[in-house]
């Protein structure tokens, strides 16, 4: 791993802010998205574990290998409204015959 001096690493904090302004996105690097996504993994074990035990703890297997953020943010976020470990399913595994 390398490490930038520190002002040389001010300069291109600097620059990458610059770009972003420019180009009206934000650049997320790979290491930014590796950690988003494990802290969303983390959370969603979590918030499994509390509303369905056991049972909702097996379905990690199934989300672990999901990489779309998005995705998992939704996942995340029906943990609240969702009554069943099968509702939940139904947020990140495509239905078929549609």
């Amino acid at each position: 791993m390398l490490t930038l001096p520190f002002d040389l690493e001010a300069e291109f904090r600097r620059d990458l802010e610059q770009l972003e302004q420019e180009q009206g996105m934000k650049y997320v690097t790979s290491f930014e998205r590796i950690a988003r996504r494990e802290e969303l993994l983390g959370a969603i074990e979590l918030g499994l574990e509390l509303k369905f035990g056991n049972e909702g703890l097996a379905l990690m297997q199934e989300i672990s290998v999901l990489y779309d953020i998005e995705r998992l943010r939704l996942i995340k976020e029906g943990i609240k409204t969702v009554s069943s470990v099968s509702e939940l399913r139904q947020i990140y595994q495509p239905t078929t015959g549609e």
